[in-house]
């Protein structure tokens, strides 16, 4: 095995130009897939980043998110009296009633339009999140027209800054805070009073009761009450099950897509590793009729050949995750298909991304390289040996 690794290898240095090339084109293709799956896993791991295993979110039934959704204030009180509900510090229920609705913002780079989630939130909200701290500024003052922003709007948008003031439901909110939620949805959110974004839209009911159980093995039996409760019309989802029921279809499209690229773009790498083996085979006629005629089988030759492909494979696999690495430095920011709003988040290149992207290229290496072995190996000992 030594051998055939150390003949293979050296065949491949021995034609640096057209290894180099080979090699770079799987690279590409192996770029391109880890890229849109990295995007896809970042979008999945922010949203589901967001949510809380101890935490539940009560929704109007059947309703696929916050924005879709309305529960009434008699609603939101009932649920506030169940049992589960853990105490905060001040022994209040750990319970925000809260509303949300899209905005419309200009982005400062492009200028251009994009939707913003728009959170109005209770005195609980923050001690649900612990993760949310602020960084700069203060929070909004209870029943007044402020707001703060997460870290990514007052980034990428106008207007947003400390001591801004953004207008919307015809009215001036004046910017009092910036906070950070690390890697979250929160970041891509504008929080303020729930009471005053109510009356702002006109609207008559929350969008969401999100509670703190006192344990998580309280869920199921929180879950079956409220939604047996004749009174209630509503859903209970653990936070988490939520953020990622939130991610799946953005995600889905992301990774079909990428899949269908993918495909289309290494039609053009298997076909330029085959190129280049028969090239190979070509070149090493002679070579491979000596090595026959000292008593090497037609299986070590085919093995030969195969292995050399599938070191192409490799090297260009290394190359195209090793470039789609660096993305993780950088914030992409799309809009999340369940709610239409933007979210921002960051590349993630996952240990299962790797293990994937490295088989595509030796799939693509063999493929490439399995043709031109069968010809190596099935080459006439006689003719072969005439050739040289």
């Amino acid at each position: 095995m030594k051998l055939l690794f150390a003949y293979s290898l050296r065949n491949m240095l021995a034609r640096r130009l057209t290894t180099a090339l080979t090699a770079g084109g799987m690279a590409l293709v192996v770029f391109a897939f880890a890229a849109i799956v990295m995007l896809a896993e970042g979008l999945e791991t922010t949203l589901v980043d967001s949510g809380s295993f101890q935490n539940a979110v009560v929704l109007r039934k059947s309703a696929n998110s916050e924005v879709q959704s309305g529960v009434s204030r008699r609603e939101a009180a009932i649920v506030e009296t169940q049992p589960e509900v853990a105490l905060g510090a001040a022994g209040r229920p750990l319970v925000a009633k809260e509303v949300v609705v899209l905005i419309n913002l200009r982005k400062r780079d492009s200028g251009g339009t994009s939707n913003v989630t728009l959170r109005g939130t209770s005195a609980a909200s923050l001690e649900l999140r612990p993760e949310v701290r602020l960084i700069t500024g203060r929070t909004p003052r209870p029943g007044s027209a402020e707001i703060m922003v997460g870290e990514g709007i007052a980034r990428r948008f106008q207007n947003a800054g400390l001591n801004d003031t953004i207008a919307f439901a015809r009215s001036d909110w004046r910017v009092t805070g910036i906070f950070d939620a690390g890697n979250t949805a929160f970041s891509s959110e504008i929080w303020g009073d729930a009471d005053q974004f109510m009356q702002a839209f006109r609207r008559p009911a929350y969008s969401s009761v999100i509670f703190r159980m006192r344990t998580p093995d309280d869920f199921n039996a929180v879950k079956e009450r409220i939604e047996a409760d004749p009174r209630l019309t509503c859903d209970v989802k653990r936070e988490v099950t939520y953020y990622r029921e939130q991610s799946e279809l953005t995600a889905k499209f992301l990774r079909v897509l990428g899949t269908a690229l993918t495909l289309i773009f290494s039609i053009g790498a298997v076909v330029g590793a085959m190129i280049t083996m028969y090239a190979a085979v070509a070149n090493r006629t002679a070579e491979i009729g000596t090595l026959r005629a000292v008593g090497f089988r037609r299986s070590a030759i085919l093995n030969a050949f195969l292995a050399e492909s599938l070191l192409l494979g490799a090297a260009g696999g290394a190359g195209g995750l090793l470039l789609a690495s660096f993305l993780q430095f950088f914030t992409v920011s799309t809009t999340n298909f369940q709610t239409f709003s933007e979210l921002a988040f960051r590349f993630r290149l996952s240990p299962a991304i790797v293990l994937e992207g490295m088989l595509f290229a030796l799939l693509m290496g063999l493929a490439g390289g399995l043709l031109p072995a069968f010809r190596a190996a099935r080459m006439n000992i006689v003719e072969a040996l005439r050739a040289a």
